[in-house]
Protein backbone atom coordinates (compact mmCIF):
# COMPACT_ATOMS: atom_id res chain seq x y z
CA UNK A 1 0.00 0.00 0.00
CA UNK A 2 3.01 2.82 0.92
CA UNK A 3 4.51 1.42 -2.34
CA UNK A 4 1.03 2.39 -3.92
CA UNK A 5 1.50 5.89 -2.45
CA UNK A 6 4.77 6.33 -3.47
CA UNK A 7 3.63 6.02 -6.79
CA UNK A 8 0.70 8.44 -6.66
CA UNK A 9 3.06 10.95 -4.98
CA UNK A 10 5.76 10.68 -8.19
CA UNK A 11 3.36 11.18 -10.78
CA UNK A 12 1.15 13.42 -9.22
CA UNK A 13 4.38 15.95 -8.77
CA UNK A 14 4.89 15.51 -12.25
CA UNK A 15 1.29 16.48 -13.54
CA UNK A 16 0.99 18.98 -10.84
CA UNK A 17 3.82 20.67 -12.08
CA UNK A 18 3.26 19.73 -15.68
CA UNK A 19 -0.58 21.27 -15.65
CA UNK A 20 0.70 24.55 -13.53
CA UNK A 21 2.93 25.22 -16.28
CA UNK A 22 0.23 24.90 -19.28
CA UNK A 23 -2.28 26.80 -16.46
CA UNK A 24 0.50 29.94 -17.16
CA UNK A 25 -0.15 30.24 -21.04
CA UNK A 26 -4.31 29.28 -20.80
CA UNK A 27 -5.40 32.60 -20.63
CA UNK A 28 -3.24 34.11 -23.56
CA UNK A 29 -3.09 30.90 -25.42
CA UNK A 30 -7.40 31.23 -25.73
CA UNK A 31 -7.39 34.43 -26.75
CA UNK A 32 -7.59 36.00 -23.09
CA UNK A 33 -11.00 33.87 -22.45
CA UNK A 34 -12.79 34.96 -19.52
CA UNK A 35 -13.43 31.56 -18.88
CA UNK A 36 -9.84 30.74 -18.71
CA UNK A 37 -8.83 33.94 -16.44
CA UNK A 38 -11.27 31.85 -13.75
CA UNK A 39 -8.22 29.12 -13.74
CA UNK A 40 -5.59 30.44 -14.83
CA UNK A 41 -3.49 34.09 -14.12
CA UNK A 42 -4.38 37.01 -15.86
CA UNK A 43 -1.82 38.86 -14.86
CA UNK A 44 2.03 38.45 -13.51
CA UNK A 45 0.19 39.64 -9.63
CA UNK A 46 1.35 37.13 -6.90
CA UNK A 47 -2.41 36.21 -6.20
CA UNK A 48 -2.42 35.01 -9.80
CA UNK A 49 0.36 33.24 -9.73
CA UNK A 50 -1.24 31.55 -6.70
CA UNK A 51 -4.01 29.27 -8.97
CA UNK A 52 -0.53 27.54 -10.54
CA UNK A 53 -0.42 25.51 -7.47
CA UNK A 54 -4.33 26.01 -6.36
CA UNK A 55 -6.05 24.20 -9.60
CA UNK A 56 -3.38 21.65 -10.39
CA UNK A 57 -3.60 20.41 -6.58
CA UNK A 58 -7.20 20.04 -7.02
CA UNK A 59 -7.59 18.24 -9.95
CA UNK A 60 -5.18 15.77 -8.71
CA UNK A 61 -6.30 15.53 -4.86
CA UNK A 62 -9.60 15.01 -5.98
CA UNK A 63 -8.40 12.23 -8.68
CA UNK A 64 -6.61 10.59 -5.73
CA UNK A 65 -9.61 10.70 -3.89
CA UNK A 66 -11.27 8.85 -6.16
CA UNK A 67 -8.98 6.59 -6.52
CA UNK A 68 -7.54 5.37 -3.36
CA UNK A 69 -9.58 6.82 -0.59
CA UNK A 70 -11.22 3.12 0.90
CA UNK A 71 -7.26 2.49 1.67
CA UNK A 72 -6.09 5.89 3.14
CA UNK A 73 -9.63 7.01 5.50
CA UNK A 74 -8.13 10.64 6.23
CA UNK A 75 -7.16 11.15 2.64
CA UNK A 76 -9.41 13.72 2.06
CA UNK A 77 -9.21 16.12 4.79
CA UNK A 78 -5.60 15.66 4.02
CA UNK A 79 -5.84 16.71 0.75
CA UNK A 80 -7.94 19.72 1.68
CA UNK A 81 -5.02 21.09 3.83
CA UNK A 82 -2.37 20.17 0.92
CA UNK A 83 -3.91 21.96 -1.74
CA UNK A 84 -4.31 25.30 1.13
CA UNK A 85 -0.71 24.58 2.33
CA UNK A 86 0.81 24.27 -1.31
CA UNK A 87 -1.28 27.40 -2.53
CA UNK A 88 -0.69 29.97 0.29
CA UNK A 89 3.45 28.79 0.53
CA UNK A 90 3.31 30.83 -2.54
CA UNK A 91 3.64 34.54 -1.33
CA UNK A 92 5.09 33.38 1.81
CA UNK A 93 8.29 32.35 -0.41
CA UNK A 94 7.83 35.08 -2.52
CA UNK A 95 7.53 37.87 -0.60
CA UNK A 96 10.12 36.23 1.54
CA UNK A 97 12.98 35.84 -0.94
CA UNK A 98 12.30 39.30 -2.67
CA UNK A 99 12.30 40.97 0.80
CA UNK A 100 15.56 39.53 1.28
CA UNK A 101 16.96 40.04 -2.15
CA UNK A 102 14.76 43.07 -2.87
CA UNK A 103 14.04 42.25 -6.27
CA UNK A 104 12.43 39.02 -7.88
CA UNK A 105 13.89 36.73 -10.54
CA UNK A 106 12.30 34.93 -12.77
CA UNK A 107 14.15 31.24 -11.90
CA UNK A 108 13.35 31.86 -8.62
CA UNK A 109 9.80 32.50 -9.24
CA UNK A 110 9.41 29.24 -10.96
CA UNK A 111 11.17 27.47 -7.70
CA UNK A 112 8.90 29.69 -5.41
CA UNK A 113 5.99 27.46 -7.45
CA UNK A 114 7.70 24.20 -7.23
CA UNK A 115 8.35 24.30 -4.17
CA UNK A 116 4.77 25.36 -3.32
CA UNK A 117 3.52 22.20 -5.09
CA UNK A 118 6.23 20.15 -3.44
CA UNK A 119 4.95 21.54 0.34
CA UNK A 120 0.82 20.84 -0.78
CA UNK A 121 2.09 17.15 -1.45
CA UNK A 122 4.46 16.57 1.48
CA UNK A 123 1.16 18.46 3.85
CA UNK A 124 -0.46 16.07 1.93
CA UNK A 125 0.93 13.08 2.85
CA UNK A 126 2.46 14.51 6.94
CA UNK A 127 -1.63 15.10 7.60
CA UNK A 128 -2.49 11.47 6.16
CA UNK A 129 0.01 9.87 8.48
CA UNK A 130 -1.08 11.59 11.54
CA UNK A 131 -3.05 8.76 13.16
CA UNK A 132 -5.26 11.69 15.30
CA UNK A 133 -6.43 13.47 11.90
CA UNK A 134 -9.82 13.37 11.11
CA UNK A 135 -11.15 10.22 9.08
CA UNK A 136 -13.16 11.24 5.40
CA UNK A 137 -16.15 12.80 5.60
CA UNK A 138 -14.97 14.90 8.90
CA UNK A 139 -13.13 17.82 7.03
CA UNK A 140 -15.38 20.14 7.38
CA UNK A 141 -13.44 23.28 8.06
CA UNK A 142 -10.53 21.98 5.83
CA UNK A 143 -12.79 21.63 2.43
CA UNK A 144 -14.80 24.78 3.28
CA UNK A 145 -11.69 26.79 3.51
CA UNK A 146 -11.04 24.92 -0.45
CA UNK A 147 -14.21 26.08 -1.40
CA UNK A 148 -13.61 29.65 0.22
CA UNK A 149 -10.50 30.03 -1.27
CA UNK A 150 -11.53 28.99 -5.14
CA UNK A 151 -14.88 31.74 -4.94
CA UNK A 152 -12.06 34.04 -4.03
CA UNK A 153 -10.02 33.23 -7.08
CA UNK A 154 -13.28 33.82 -9.04
CA UNK A 155 -14.08 37.23 -7.54
CA UNK A 156 -10.74 38.81 -7.43
CA UNK A 157 -9.78 37.47 -10.89
CA UNK A 158 -11.87 40.03 -12.07
CA UNK A 159 -12.52 42.65 -9.07
CA UNK A 160 -9.43 42.34 -6.98
CA UNK A 161 -8.57 44.56 -3.85
CA UNK A 162 -6.23 47.49 -4.10
CA UNK A 163 -3.41 45.37 -1.98
CA UNK A 164 -0.05 44.37 -2.94
CA UNK A 165 -1.16 40.67 -3.40
CA UNK A 166 -2.79 41.39 -5.75
CA UNK A 167 -0.59 44.05 -8.69
CA UNK A 168 1.26 43.16 -10.88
Amino acid sequence: MEKRLKSYTKWGMLLVTFLGILLHFLYEFTGKSMWAGFFSPINESVWEHMKLAFFPLLVYFLYEILCIQKQFPSLSSASAWGILIGTFSIPIIFYTYTGILGFHLLALDIATLLLGLFLGFYGQRKKMNQNSFLPAGRGFLSWGLVILTCLCFFIFTFWPPALPLFIE
